[in-house]
């Protein structure tokens, strides 16, 4: 089931559009079922409008009042949800319908890869076997439809986000979360992101085949605008997807691919992202401005994130004590000190985290957030400034998404690195 809109319409799919191929997929593929479990991501994909489209799946599947209807978000480790963020993502569904995953806790085995796959896969830099876990519920809930929604885009470690990883990450366990990080990350960031088959989609595609192909799943899959639309606060939906096949997954990442890489014809001296603090709180998430923009910064040039939200570096507690220990470092570096520490050989998600992070002494980056805030932010080798002075400097409430000119300095703006990747055409 497809819907697709030129990239030039105005405000994309329709809300109505939306609730008319929901209904249609409901009644041919959910009618008559009594047990739904739904995973639409978490807050930190707020703007893709997923928490909408699973209210309206909700809604429409409580036309049938005996129903039972579960939600677990695809948190991975991210850090769950309260009642006020989901209220403002998921809108009227009932907080007793929220299930969390607890990705230490909640799940278990379902199968096994092997040693020489994975040197395959990575071209002989990682090699180990993986214990593949995934959430009691998703395996074991007796579901008689599993509905996994979410949006299609360049991802900094599977190439292209959504379809199994929603499964997979979202909804995994230990190992898969931090060796398949790791898997992209020393394969290169460079390398994947924004492409289909990387050896971490191929790790997640011999997952689906080989581990979870008989479960009741269904995939939502939506293509979204790079640009946000500030009357919703929502990027508009280009295309809506849904199936249970790889196809389905496949037809996203083309509309994606064309919608939100964009290229440009010479590298960019100085990058402004900024950091809506509804969404980022962390360093772990607030990097998403690096790892979007690093193919398209300059040798010698910066990133400015101004992160007013900014609270803490990791979101996970063990996670955030291993970055603040080592600090964003190069590559090079971050293998070696990965194959001599017992910590980072255990948390390799963090390894991966720390070399994704890194400018590679390649560029300079900057946070602007709150002064108290500077000492963390240098720590783990990253400059700071106060916000105030780069909303001064930079006049960040009047910039327009794209080029700007300010004081006579030429700089880009991203309003939300969440939304695109933003690439050099000759390093693509």
């Amino acid at each position: 089931m497809v819907k697709t809109c030129s990239s030039d319409d105005d405000g994309g799919i329709t809300r109505n559009e939306l609730k008319e191929i929901i209904s249609e997929y409901i009644e041919k593929k959910v009618a008559g079922k009594n047990k739904i479990l739904i995973i639409p991501p978490d807050g930190t994909r707020f703007h893709s409008g997923a928490g909408m489209i699973t209210e309206m799946i909700y809604k429409k599947l409580k036309e049938n009042q005996e129903i039972e209807i579960d939600i677990m978000p695809a948190l991975g480790t991210h850090e769950p949800m309260g009642k006020k963020a989901l209220k403002n993502m998921f809108g009227d569904i009932p907080y007793e319908n929220f299930i969390r995953h607890r990705w230490r806790k909640d799940t278990v085995k379902i199968g096994e890869i092997s040693r020489d796959y994975l040197a395959e896969l990575s071209e002989g830099r990682f090699a180990d076997s993986i214990e593949v876990k995934i959430n009691e519920k998703v395996v074991m809930g007796d579901y008689d439809r599993i509905i996994s929604i979410g949006q299609v885009q360049p991802h900094v470690v599977v190439g292209m986000a959504n379809y199994t990883k929603n499964i997979v990450v979202g909804c995994g366990g230990e190992e898969i979360i931090n060796k398949s990080h790791y898997l992209g990350a020393v394969y290169g960031l460079e390398r994947l992101i924004g492409r289909d088959h990387s050896p971490v989609r191929k790790l997640y595609d011999r997952i689906q085949k080989n581990m979870f192909s008989d479960l009741p799943l269904d995939y939502v899959l939506t293509v979204n605008r790079s640009h946000i639309n500030q009357d919703r606060g929502l990027s508009d939906i280009l295309g809506i997807f849904i199936g249970d096949d790889r196809e389905t997954f496949s037809r996203a990442v083309n509309l994606s691919q064309q919608n939100n890489i964009n290229y440009f014809d010479k590298p960019i001296q100085k990058f402004v992202v900024y950091l809506d603090p509804d969404e980022f709180s962390s360093t772990w998430l607030g990097n998403k401005a690096i790892y979007r923009t690093r193919l398209a910064v300059a040798d010698g040039g910066e990133i400015i994130i101004a992160a007013p939200g900014l609270k803490t570096i990791g979101e996970d507690e063990e996670f955030d004590r291993i970055i603040r220990k080592y600090g964003y470092i190069n590559k090079k570096k971050a293998m070696k000190l990965t194959e001599q520490n017992e910590d980072l050989q255990e948390n390799l998600a963090v390894a991966a985290h720390l070399i994704h992070g890194s400018p590679e002494g390649r560029f300079k980056v900057t946070y602007a957030c709150n002064p108290e805030f500077s000492s963390e932010i240098k720590n783990v080798n990253y400059n700071h400034i106060p916000l105030n002075q780069a909303e001064d400097k930079y006049e960040i409430e009047s910039l327009e998404p794209g080029f700007n000119e300010i004081n006579g300095e030429k700089i880009y703006y991203i309003e939300n690195p969440a939304t695109g990747v933003w690439v050099y055409q000759e390093r693509f």
